[in-house]
């Protein structure tokens, strides 16, 4: 839909909005609204105007209001997004389209047109070169504008673009050294980026050579060069230091010229030229004395160059990029705003979830761009505003300088995956990698970058950081630390020894001690950590924290124990950083770390309570010491959590009586947890020692936990306290939700006694299940104030009596006015009622009831005052509400009650008023005045009230006439009744005075007609011959005579002839049809007769004297056609068909030929018929007159007639004509008729009933329906025609229809010809139009007839086969092989794989058996086929199992085979999966190798695949006759940690450097000394020294040392002993040297270690005396500052033992 919309100016409406908020640029649309009030609805409507605007279009008058880049006024899209580059160029961005120039003026003024868009120089038209110069070069004509013709384009590869009818799209204009000159070339590199236009022209006369020009063009600056050259060339070259290749054109080389290539782009690609340009920026009077020689070296002032640039020549990008690549100073603010617009233009569209700002602390609506946003206004400029006036004013720099690393580092770390790409975070990297003088590389960039979220399966920013930064040099020193300590946490430490043998980084002492801690892990040097960890904590604090928290992350475990670290800490009163140490690692919250984290829980709430309650807050702790934490809580003052810590009631109830110090939600949250019984102990307590104050806590827990503590206990809680307040605040949040009456009405019992009694009104106006007789007389005994609850539940539940009693004995008649008046008007009898039983004042009442008037319902108020006999006191009020017009029957009955009892003229007001109820009035009036009653009764037709009364009081008169006057049928029936006892004296009354006295014909009809009904006949006739025999004005009366002759037919049948004979004026039909219902036929033939109704009189004589020979005799006599045909039909009817044709023929009668037709057929007469049928058919044309007289024809064999009859013009209905002479076998005559109406299925039937097959199967051929072929074909497999019944069969089975081929092959196969169905079948695969169901249904011939050809048939049409289908056939006919093979055809493989184990014989094939198996769904048919290969094909069974390796259980296979007996035969298959390491395979295996005494696969077995059971196995071997059989037991007890065991099977069969190694590795010195004393008593020498080396970490120096001594070995123990003391040696040297440094750091760090001993004391003081400190299990310690004690010396690697953890004891410094 287009819509046309103006803007009206001077409009009331827009002035009206204009002069209030003021107008956007063009005056389209008002600005925002900023008020607080009174603009909500226009904010609403200009909050739309974004969404209009982008789907509207500006027609363009003046262009003066509509925006040149911004609007939709060309085309549908914004010139700047249809031609962004050039919008980059463009100066003026906001400019009118009135600014940039009309249409018309285009060609006159392109200079300016061009200046405005992007300062080009005139790339105007050639005017030397003519139209036949470019037909001759093939180029085309394009107008650009308004007729502006491109003398030059050309088709370059990706620049075809044919979009519909569109033309080329204009590239660039030539420039002025290309002007006279024959274009030759046109070339653009690659990424098109770059276009290059080469031409040459004639030189001078005098100069042999021709000119070469070149144009070089920008695409993305849309700017040119001209340059002087004959052919270029572009290529792709990476400079070194360069990421990204850059683009170099190539072009022959000439003089040196100067050339200003003021537009290359430095950021995004290099562009050299070949030979060297170099660039004149100095100012030409400056090189004007040089020019003539030749330079040979320039040099730039470094400090002004980059100002001058940005200054002087306005060239903003190439001042920047001259910075970024010769890291130039002075470009520092150049590059934040360069750096500022960037940012701006990529995220000029992007929506943020909040816009940036920088002091702005009010929220942004979502989806705004950023340039809306205040921060951006303020560094980019108002975004309607020219770019240049806001970017480059004075204040810009700074504020770029202040804002711009803001917007930077805000772009970076917004984490919306809608607002950036991660090439964004890349881009970032670049921008702050080329900042100059690494003005961007701030530790705030890094944090940046280390908050954005990392994506997953993505680089993290961070990493993208910092490998831009890697690639463009070295890293600073924090750069340097921040990704070491990445690499570090990675393991990848190899890195860094590339980087730093690079110098990718700087080196600092933070840097310096990461790595050394790493490096003396990697060296396996272990240090003093606890003297390292006491010497960074005197100089740096945290730096202690992160060092012990790099200890506590290192692998085995802290070296230190985390108990002693913390007393370092606390020693110097760092109470701060040992929560912050113990805080981390305790974060796995493990059982053995209780103590621990009772230490720092306990520390904190001495001294910083606040953190201990965040700490437990947080619930990161389990383990602690929970009674301790909570009287240290309750000392501290934190109530909450030694509730929560307290577990004893005792305890609790101290506690929660604190209540001014606990805050009360977290209370009530406390008592969700305790139990029922406990909950409302503490409730009870808090009531007792304060209720007032603590009311309100007790009524929210209530109210919190009302189902756990039981609503009945809290209110016996609030009523043992008698605090109906608590009681009324608690039920008021259970109300709503119970249903309990007990539970209402103590809430209104609460409310009452607290003087809520608005509350009262409410919940008793509001509430349907309070009991309401308790409630009534609660509040009754209550006597409030305030009536209105007690009228709430009166009203409500009926006791308004009573409460109308209540208020008048307690004087409250206001309120008794107010109920009545205001609440319900309705009730008001009722309170009449009870205030005239209470002995009110007759004034008041009357006042009551005045008061309310036709509020007041009148019948009950009647009522009430009936009953009491004051009805009189109604007067005034009736009389009132009459005069008022009131219509309201109760009203009126009521004074018509007062009247009648006045006897003020009650006929009057009884015949005259309309509105009373007849029915109340006249019983009313029965008793009184019973002629009263009647008249009321008269007015409302109250017939059985009227009749009673007048029966009862015998008004028989009154009743005769209102009788005769009501001319009701019913009530005459009433009255006429036999059961009617007064019936004689009413009928008297009629008779004698109701009668005569009427001058109605209709009551005298109506009576009549009461006199019929009733039966009266004698009566009524005697009345009638009175009327109408004797003169009377009635005797001429049509309806009376007709009465009289009727009455007479009815009562008395002999007198009608005579009133036949005397009466004229009856009607004459009616009368003969009623005599003829009475059998009266002579009276009705006489009446017809004497009316002269002939047709009637000879119905009489047919129908009902049944004289025939009459009947035609009265025909003779009238000549009528009428009746002529009544006697042909009565003819007709008795069988005399030819005399009722002859009398129809007569007639001229043709309506009844469907009868003759029957009639004639029934009787065989069709010449008679004939005759008939074309008399019929002259007088109309009937389809069945045709048919009828085709069918007569047939069957008088008159063929000829029925050929001459069917060309000429008939109506016949050939086609059911010719069905019925197929049906009736007479197939000559149909043929006639099908051959004439082209039937060809029809004709094709009956041409085989005349057994013509070959014309019958042309006949079907022009059918072509597949139920002609069928009944065509059928018949000739019938009659043995099989040629022809091949034919037929062929258009049949090419139907898709399935149910017509499966019919046809029925039929073949019940009658047995299979040979010809399958011939059939056959033909039919090769028709153009086989489908599916002949190939299925061949296959399943073959599959019964011929299973020979089956398989053939099945493989070459596979793809074309109905498989299930066929597969049932061959289940069925047992083609195992076939079944098989087409179940892997439909990818059913478990029923293939069950039939070929079910019916191996014929279907086994082992390579096909492998695929389907692989395929099968069904788990267990792998095991099925394992026992289906064990019993048939053993020797295959390898082969299978390979195959199903990867999906069968390898334990279920084994068992399989072990219970077969069977399990060397799956041997090789074992092998092959062994390396799954299933327990069942490797001790399967296992046996196996140790049956065949196999020692070298067994030790392989049992070193690569450990899941077996290796003692089992030890036992089992450890008695082998093999002596490597043995000694693999010994292996297998060293494996598995039973060295003893290893060493006693090792010294038996005598392999002692077995039982030395298990020795060694086993640790333990016991072991290792007794092999050396065993040694000794074998005599085994050597064996001593070798096992010396082999236990050196394991024995003790003494001991060897006594035994060489004592038993004389001393030479062999030597060596060792060499070894020994020289390790010990070098050991001590390093010690003393150790403790020579030591000594002179202690001696410059007194003064320090003073002020730590004071600030310990200083902590000591503050602990409390209940802060035992207990040695922990598994760790030393015996205090803050004590030691710990050492678990028992260990030896390693050879040497003595070492004191714990590696360093001396702390008494030795």
């Amino acid at each position: 839909m287009v819509s046309e919309i103006y803007l009206i100016k001077g409009h009331a409406t827009e002035k009206t909005f204009s002069g209030k908020f003021g107008e956007e640029p063009g005056g389209w649309c008002s600005q925002e609204g900023r008020e607080a009030h009174g603009v909500g609805l226009w904010k609403s409507i200009r909050k739309v105007w974004g969404t209009f605007k982008a789907k509207t279009r500006f027609e363009v008058g003046n262009g003066r209001r509509i925006k040149f880049w911004h609007d939709v006024w060309c085309d549908d899209m914004l010139l700047k997004d249809t031609f962004p580059s050039l919008f980059t160029f463009a100066i003026a961005k906001e400019a009118w389209v009135d600014d940039v120039q009309e249409f018309g003026r285009f060609r006159e003024e392109e200079d300016k047109w061009f200046g405005k868009l992007a300062r080009m120089s005139d790339l105007g038209p050639d005017p030397g070169y003519g139209a036949a110069q470019e037909e001759r070069m093939g180029f085309d004509r394009l107008s650009f504008g308004s007729g502006l013709p491109l003398r030059c384009w050309a088709w370059l590869h990706k620049h075809q673009y044919f979009i519909g009818d569109s033309e080329p799209v204009k590239m660039f204009e030539r420039t002025a050294n290309l002007v006279n000159n024959q274009i030759i070339n046109y070339r653009c590199d690659p990424s098109e980026k770059w276009l290059v236009l080469i031409g040459i022209a004639p030189g001078s006369p005098e100069a042999t050579t021709r000119q070469r020009n070149m144009q070089l063009f920008s695409v993305d600056q849309q700017r040119s060069q001209a340059l002087e050259a004959h052919a270029a060339s572009f290529a792709s070259f990476k400079v070194l230091g360069n990421e990204n290749p850059s683009t170099l054109i190539c072009k022959p080389g000439f003089t040196k010229k100067q050339a200003d290539l003021f537009f290359l782009r430095i950021l995004q690609m290099t562009f050299l030229c070949i030979p060297k340009v170099w660039f004149d920026i100095c100012d030409n009077k400056a090189w004007t004395s040089i020019r003539r020689g030749q330079v040979l070296l320039a040099t730039v002032n470094e400090a002004t160059i980059v100002p001058f640039v940005s200054g002087q020549l306005n060239n903003l990008e190439l001042a920047v990029n001259l910075a970024k690549r010769g890291n130039l100073p002075g470009a520092e603010n150049l590059f934040m705003l360069k750096t500022t617009l960037h940012l701006r233009d990529m995220l000029r569209t992007l929506p943020f979830i909040a816009p940036m700002s920088y002091k702005c602390s009010k929220p942004k609506p979502r989806n705004k761009t950023i340039t809306e946003s205040p921060a951006y206004r303020k560094t980019c400029g108002n975004p309607r505003s020219k770019p240049e006036s806001s970017l480059l004013a004075k204040d810009a720099p700074e504020n770029v300088h202040q804002n711009g690393i803001s917007i930077s580092l805000r772009w970076l770390s917004s984490g919306s995956k809608n607002c950036f790409a991660q090439t964004k975070y890349k881009e970032a990297a670049e921008l702050a990698a080329e900042s100059p003088q690494g003005l961007l590389r701030t530790p705030d960039t890094v944090a940046k970058f280390q908050s954005v979220p990392v994506q997953s399966g993505q680089t993290p920013p961070l990493l993208q950081y910092f490998g831009t930064l890697l690639t463009r040099g070295k890293l600073n020193a924090f750069e340097s630390l921040e990704l070491s300590r990445l690499v570090v946490n990675q393991n990848k430490k190899n890195l860094l020894e590339n980087w730093l043998a690079e110098d990718k980084l700087e080196c600092s002492e933070e840097l310096e001690i990461l790595l050394r801690f790493d490096y003396e892990i990697l060296v396996g040097y272990t240090p003093d950590y606890l003297f390292l960890l006491q010497t960074i904590l005197r100089s740096d604090p945290q730096g202690a924290v992160n060092f012990a928290l790099m200890m506590s992350q290192m692998e085995g475990g802290c070296p230190v124990d985390y108990n002693t670290i913390t007393d370092l800490f606390l020693q110097r009163n760092l109470i701060r950083e040992a929560t912050a140490f113990l805080l981390d690692v305790l974060k796995p919250n493990l059982p053995e770390h209780g103590f621990l984290q009772s230490k720092v829980l306990e520390i904190n709430l001495v001294t910083f309570p606040n953190v201990a309650d965040a700490i437990l807050a947080n619930g990161m702790f389990s383990h602690y010491d929970r009674p301790r934490i909570a009287q240290l809580c309750e000392k501290a003052g934190l109530y909450v959590r030694a509730l929560q810590h307290y577990t004893e009631l005792p305890d609790i109830k101290r506690v929660i009586v604190n209540t001014h110090a606990i805050e009360p939600q977290a209370l009530v949250e406390f008592f969700g947890t305790l139990s029922r019984e406990w909950a409302l102990e503490c409730m009870k307590d808090l009531l007792l020692v304060n209720l007032r104050a603590n009311l309100q806590i007790i009524v929210q827990t209530a109210k919190e936990y009302s189902e756990q503590l039981g609503v009945e206990a809290c209110i016996k809680l609030f009523e043992q306290f008698k605090s109906y307040e608590g009681l009324y605040f608690f039920l008021g949040s259970y109300l709503s939700s119970s249903e309990d009456p007990d539970i209402h009405f103590k809430y209104i019992e609460a409310a009452a006694k607290t003087g809520q009694i608005k509350e009262v009104e409410r919940v008793t106006r509001e509430s349907n299940f309070y009991d309401a007789e308790k409630t009534k007389n609660f509040l009754m005994e209550t006597k409030l104030p305030d009536a209105r609850p007690l009228i709430n539940v009166c009203d409500r539940f009926g006791f308004v009596p009573d409460l109308t009693h209540y208020l008048y004995t307690n004087n409250m008649l206001r309120y008794i006015e107010g109920y009545v008046q205001k609440v319900n008007p309705g009730n008001a009898p009722l309170v009449v009622g009870q205030l005239l039983d209470d002995e009110c004042p007759e004034d008041f009442i009357k006042g009551l009831i005045l008061s309310v008037r036709s509020l007041l319902p009148v019948e009950p108020l009647v009522e009430e005052c009936e009953k009491r006999n004051r009805l009189r006191l109604l007067t005034q009020f009736l009389e009132h509400l009459v005069s008022e017009g009131s219509q309201d029957v109760h009203v009126h009955n009521a004074l018509g009650k007062i009247i009648i009892d006045s006897n003020n003229n009650p006929e009057h007001f009884l015949t005259t008023n309309p509105y009373y109820d007849s029915r109340v009035v006249g019983k009313y009036c029965e008793k009184r005045d019973p002629t009263l009653a009647v008249v009321a009764y008269r007015r409302g037709q109250c017939d059985d009230e009227l009749i009673n009364v007048t029966n009862k009081n015998s008004l028989f008169k009154l009743q005769a006439r209102y009788v005769v006057e009501r001319m009701d049928a019913d009530l005459w029936e009433k009255v006429l009744s036999p059961d009617n006892e007064y019936r004689r004296q009413l009928i008297d009354q009629v008779v004698s005075t109701a009668l005569p006295e009427s001058k109605s014909p209709e009551q005298v009809s109506a009576a009549v007609k009461a006199f019929m009904t009733a039966d009266l006949p004698h009566e009524l006739i005697e009345l009638l011959e009175k009327i109408v025999l004797q003169n009377s004005a009635f005797s001429g009366n049509f309806n009376l005579q007709n009465l009289l002759i009727l009455t007479a037919i009815k009562a008395d049948p002999s007198r009608v002839m005579d009133y036949i004979n005397r009466l004229d004026n009856f009607d004459g039909p009616a009368v003969g049809d009623v005599a003829v219902e009475a059998q009266l036929y002579e009276e009705a033939f006489a009446i017809f007769k004497k009316f002269n109704l002939n047709v009637q009189a000879v119905n009489v004589l047919l129908d009902n004297i049944q004289s025939i020979e009459r009947a035609v005799e009265f025909a003779f006599r009238v000549e009528e056609d009428a009746v002529w045909s009544q006697v042909a039909k009565a003819q007709l009817k008795e069988g005399l068909v030819s005399d009722a044709i002859e009398s129809f023929i007569r007639a001229d009668d043709a309506t009844q030929f469907l009868d003759v037709i029957r009639a004639a057929e029934n009787a065989n007469v069709y010449h008679d018929l004939v005759r008939y049928l074309l008399m019929v058919r002259q007088k109309t044309k009937e389809p069945k007159v045709d048919s009828e007289l085709i069918y007569a024809y047939a069957k008088i064999d008159r063929l000829g007639d029925i050929e001459e009859f069917i060309l000429m013009p008939n109506v016949a209905n050939l086609q059911n004509v010719g069905d019925r002479l197929y049906d009736e076998a007479l197939y000559e005559a149909a043929k006639i008729i099908f051959a004439f109406i082209s039937n060809w299925a029809k004709l094709a039937c009956t041409l085989v009933k005349l057994r013509q097959f070959q014309g019958a199967v042309d006949a079907a051929r022009k059918a072509n329906s597949s139920k002609t072929w069928k009944e065509v074909c059928f018949a000739c497999v019938d009659a043995e025609e099989f040629r022809l019944a091949q034919i037929c069969g062929l258009n049949i089975i090419i139907q898709v229809e399935v149910d017509d081929l499966e019919e046809v092959s029925d039929y073949y196969q019940n009658r047995g010809c299979f040979n010809e169905l399958i011939s059939l079948m056959e033909s039919g695969l090769g028709l153009e139009r086989a489908h599916m169901g002949i190939f299925t249904e061949l296959g399943v011939l073959y599959a019964r007839y011929r299973p020979e050809k089956l398989m053939e048939h099945i493989k070459l049409f596979s793809t074309r086969l109905n498989i299930p289908k066929l597969i049932r056939a061959c289940d069925e006919q047992q083609h195992w092989k076939e079944l098989t093979y087409l179940y892997i055809q439909y990818d059913e493989f478990d029923n293939a794989a069950t039939t070929i184990m079910n019916h191996s014989p014929e279907a086994w094939d082992h390579m096909q058996f492998k695929d389907v198996a692989v395929k099968v769904a069904n788990v267990e048919l792998y095991y099925k086929a394992v026992h289906f290969y064990l019993q048939e094909h053993p020797d295959l069974i390898n082969d299978l199992l390979n195959v199903l390796a990867l999906r069968v259980d390898h334990t279920r296979v084994v068992d399989i085979m072990r219970k077969a007996g069977h399990l060397h035969l799956v041997k090789p298959y074992m092998v092959a999966v062994q390396s799954t390491n299933v327990a069942a395979v490797n001790e399967a295996l296992n046996g196996i190798y140790v049956e065949e005494e196999d020692y070298d696969r067994l030790r392989e077995s049992i070193d690569m695949h450990d899941n077996f059971d290796q003692i089992g196995l030890a036992q089992k071997v450890e008695k082998h006759e093999l002596l490597e059989m043995r000694r693999i037991a010994a292996y297998i007890y060293k494996k598995a940690g039973r060295w003893k065991q290893s060493i006693a099977l090792s010294k038996k069969d005598n392999l002692y450097k077995d039982a030395m190694e298990t020795c060694s590795q086993s640790g333990d010195r016991e072991l290792a000394e007794e092999l050396l004393v065993y040694f000794i008593e074998q005599k085994k020498k050597e064996c001593f020294a070798s096992c010396l080396f082999v236990c050196y970490d394991l024995i003790r120096p003494d001991v060897v040392l006594e035994l060489a001594w004592m038993n004389n070995m001393i030479d062999f123990a030597f060596p060792y002993l060499l070894q020994f003391i020289r390790e010990y040696t070098g050991k001590v040297d390093d010690l003393v040297k150790d403790r020579i440094e030591a000594l002179k750091e202690t001696k410059a760090k007194e003064e320090e270690e003073k002020d730590v001993v004071k600030q310990q004391n200083m902590y000591a003081q503050l602990l409390p005396l209940a802060l035992p400190a207990p040695p922990m299990p598994g760790m030393g310690g015996a205090g803050m500052g004590g030691g710990f004690a050492a678990p028992p010396p260990m030896g390693g690697m050879g040497m003595p033992p070492m004191p714990p953890f590696g360093m001396p004891p702390m008494g030795s410094y």
